[in-house]
């Protein structure tokens, strides 16, 4: 190895062969890479070498292209720059290449050539010898005269330029701080000059010699930038107009610079940048073609067109879009178990989803995402189970709000002949988080409007296939951009409102609500440390039991979510933010350094009346009397006994985009002419349900001694049949049974028990047919304090969702006719005459 000043280069280099331009020491220059053995130089040396000495290679000027010298080296120059290689970029268009980024170190001369193939090798020796300039020994007079003129000369440079620009002013501090004998050089590099012209100031190894080929160079640019000024209208951006490149390097003992001042307009070397940011960006090839006769036009369009920034913003969203960056996904099975476990509570099926996913990922890289739908109540935590998902597999999350999109320009982006065009959300996002391959979370899929711009939800048809999505169109791109490795979740409230078409597409996960036992769970790991947090209190200060919580879910908050429950818990925590800060505020006042006055535990919580004259204790408990002095009196109570004192009132189930409801049925008889009254709010299928528990019970009639003379119950009398709440609508087809138990109550004057609910649809002959939402509604039921839930036969399998601590405090009665639900729902059965039927073989 050779070292002199500072700088230390292998004895043996690899040569690079350029014809580009000449790379001086000090500065740093782009070199293209197209000749067989510039190419294997890159492949052996950079690509497979990873110490430092790997990627200094030694650059020699050359007059002809190397990619002709492909059977003999040329006549190599004697002197070359040592160069360090600090970038490396390839390409395969329009054929293979690299181009790298090279900072020169200091000069050398070939003494040997060892070998010409595969690439030339060389012994070198080291020219540079600048320790004798900076050790403080004395220069001769003519040497530090010119080297005093070459300084005055470089500020004279600097100052004609805009001082205003940042990269101006960081050079004119750079000039006193560089060693006065790399000045040649690095002047050299960064004024206008031809290559033979640099050649010359290469092959200039004694110092004084380089001072005087570069200074009339240097005054040459002077009287240039003088002539420009002189001729040229005075403008205020007149020295804006210099293009300025200042690149820093890390090897040379000052630093680096590479200024190249240009006399054109700075859209040409902007087109030289967009043109190079367009071929570096490593598009698939139609995009690439699209961009590049785009360019091509942008370059012979005048300013002064509309179309130019269109075409610019264009070309600009292309280059930025990520079409082969991707982050690699975290494939720990056990750590995203943990993980998700912190983070959520419950959840089962989502998590178990989420580990399936990560498992099949890890044996099998190239796994298409897959298109998930959380399908259930608010304040389950369907958006926030996607947040942390995105964290789980260590990608980057973005969030799509489609609540009230009702333009399909929003998915699939405008034309780039309407005015103030735009891409689609999904393209968007996609240059938001910068990779092919982050976490979209649709959210309230099931919101999309439709209106005279399209239906938004048929535009997510393409975005949501896992069969076409890899090509997906944006309108405004109008070339596909693949999808497939996007983690796409959607979610809803409800699957009723979300097209048959789109649905299909989409694998849906149920999230049902929370019982009171993970509501207490998820208040006491989650929201209450967030509640305290937010409201600047420590668990020092406030401290809600268990037994509290469970007042407030089950008194204050009947919800399927736990958005209910936070409110309250960020209530009770502004009330105590009072009492602390009052009682921070007489302590300090009253008695300071002294410790904090206590009061006793019964002036917690108390309204205006209690003592606030000295600070609350700490920490304070909230208890039932706190919480009702806080809260208020309790909103919800258990009023299902009271209301079934009398014949012809039944309780069913009802399920909601909510979570899970009970539903009271009433009916009353009066004189009249047979007549059906409905009232309540109902839907057609309600309607149709209410007809058919008529129907059934006026056949049947004489069967449960329904009627006392005549053979129809309705003989006589007129049926008004109410569901009370009757400003919300109502309508689903699993009211039938409950309809059928309340009028058989009011035929027969027999009390319906009042700790039974039921669900199910009925038909005709008497079946019990299955419905959905069992979990909500049996959660409902639960929240409400039944004990004896009826449901159809075929739903049992559903049961098996249900908690198991919530199955032990039920009974469950599963029927399939309508014999067994009456039997069930009432005390002592409900006994039918024995009627023996003809027996009659089919014949199918």
């Amino acid at each position: 190895m050779a070292s002199h000043g500072g700088i230390q280069i292998p004895s043996r280099l690899p040569l690079l062969l350029t014809h580009e331009g000449v790379l001086l020491p000090g500065s740093t220059t782009r070199v293209s890479v197209h000749s067989a053995r510039n190419m294997q130089v890159v492949r052996s040396r950079l690509l497979k070498g990873t110490s430092l000495k790997s990627t200094i290679l030694g650059v020699i000027p050359n007059t002809r292209d190397p990619e002709h010298d492909t059977q003999e080296l040329p006549a190599l120059h004697s002197i070359g720059t040592a160069g360090l290689a600090v970038q490396v970029v390839g390409s395969n268009w329009p054929k293979p290449h690299y181009t790298l980024l090279i900072t020169g170190l200091c000069r050398f001369r070939v003494t040997q050539l060892l070998r010409e193939r595969p690439f030339a090798v060389a012994i070198v020796e080291q020219l540079d010898r600048l320790e004798q300039y900076t050790e403080g020994q004395p220069l001769d007079r003519e040497l530090r005269e010119l080297t005093q003129n070459f300084y005055q000369a470089a500020l004279q440079l600097v100052g004609m330029l805009d001082m205003s620009v940042p990269v101006v002013a960081k050079l004119r501090q750079l000039l006193d701080s560089l060693p006065r004998e790399t000045l040649p050089d690095v002047l050299a590099a960064m004024i206008r000059t031809s290559n033979t012209e640099k050649l010359q100031v290469l092959d200039a190894v004694d110092l004084q010699e380089r001072f005087k080929k570069t200074l009339p160079m240097l005054t040459r640019q002077i009287e240039g930038l003088k002539l420009l000024q002189k001729t040229r209208k005075p403008r205020p951006d007149d020295d804006k107009r210099v293009v300025l490149a200042i690149r820093k390097g890390g090897v040379f003992p000052g630093r680096q610079f590479s200024l190249e001042e240009d006399g054109e307009d700075e859209d040409g070397d902007d087109m030289a940048v967009l043109e190079r940011k367009v071929k570096e960006a490593a598009m698939p090839e139609p995009a690439l073609h699209v961009c590049l006769k785009e360019l091509k036009r942008l370059k012979k369009m005048p300013q002064s067109m509309p179309e130019y920034a269109l075409t610019r913003n264009y070309l600009e969203l292309m280059v930025e879009l990520p079409w082969t960056k991707s982050t690699s996904d975290c494939l720990d099975i056990r750590a995203a178990r943990v993980l998700l476990d912190n983070d959520h509570y419950a959840l089962e099926k989502l998590k178990r989803r989420v580990l399936e996913y990560l498992a099949v990922r890890q044996l099998r890289s190239t796994l298409k995402g897959p298109i998930l739908c959380f399908v259930g109540p608010p304040g389950v935590g369907k958006t926030s189970v996607g947040r942390s998902i995105a964290r789980t597999l260590g990608r980057e999350f973005h969030r799509i709000a489609l609540g009230g999109v009702c333009d399909q320009s929003d998915v699939r982006g405008h034309r780039r002949t309407y005015v103030g065009s735009m891409p689609g959300r999904i393209i968007n996002g996609l240059k938001t988080v910068g990779v092919n391959n982050p976490v979209f979370l649709l959210d309230e899929v099931d919101k999309l409007g439709k209106s005279l711009q399209g239906d938004p939800a048929a535009a997510l048809l393409e975005v949501l296939d896992p069969e076409q999505n890899h090509s997906f169109t944006d309108h405004y791109l109008n070339v596909p951009f693949d999808l497939s490795q996007v983690l796409f979740i959607a979610t809803a409230n409800t699957t009723s409102t979300i097209p048959p078409a789109l649905l299909d597409r989409m694998e849906v996960i149920q999230v049902p609500g929370y019982t009171q036992e993970e509501k207490v769970e998820i208040a006491h790991r989650h929201l209450i440390p967030h509640q305290l947090e937010q409201h600047g209190l420590t668990p020092q200060q406030l401290q809600i039991p268990q037994d509290t919580t469970h007042e407030i879910i089950s008194k204050y908050t009947r919800e399927a979510g736990v958005r209910s429950l936070e409110r309250k818990i960020g209530a009770i925590c502004r009330a105590v933010a009072v009492k602390v800060a009052e009682g921070h505020k007489m302590s300090k006042a009253e008695s300071p350094g002294e410790t904090e006055r206590r009061v006793e535990p019964e002036q917690v919580g108390k309204g205006e009346d209690s003592d606030v004259t000295a600070p609350p204790e700490m920490p304070i408990v909230i208890d039932q009397i706190a919480l009702k002095d806080i809260l208020g009196p309790q909103i919800f109570e258990m009023e299902v006994s009271g209301r079934l004192t009398l014949p012809g009132v039944a309780i069913g189930l009802a399920w909601t985009p909510l979570g899970g409801e009970i539903m009271f049925v009433e009916a009353s008889r009066m004189e009249g002419d047979g007549q059906l009254t409905l009232t309540g709010q109902l839907g057609d299928i309600m309607k149709e349900s209410a007809h058919l528990a008529i129907s059934w019970l006026r056949s049947n009639a004489k069967t449960y001694h329904l009627t006392n003379s005549g053979a129809d119950p309705l003989e006589g009398n007129d049926i008004h049949l109410h569901f009370p709440a009757g400003a919300v609508t109502k309508d689903g087809p699993s009211a039938g049974v409950t309809i059928v138990t309340c009028l058989a109550s009011l035929f027969s004057g027999r009390l319906v028990r009042s700790d039974v609910t039921m669900t199910g649809e009925i038909t005709l002959r008497g079946l019990v047919l299955p419905v959905g939402g069992i979990k909500d509604k049996v959660l409902a039921a639960h929240r409400a304090g039944l004990k004896r839930i009826i449901l159809p036969k075929r739903n049992e399998k559903d049961l098996e969702e249900i908690p198991v601590h919530i199955q032990a405090e039920l009974a469950f009665i599963t029927a399939s006719t309508l014999d067994e639900v009456l039997n069930a729902a009432f005390d002592g059965g409900f006994p039918a005459v024995v009627i023996t039927h003809p027996q009659i073989t089919s014949k199918l």
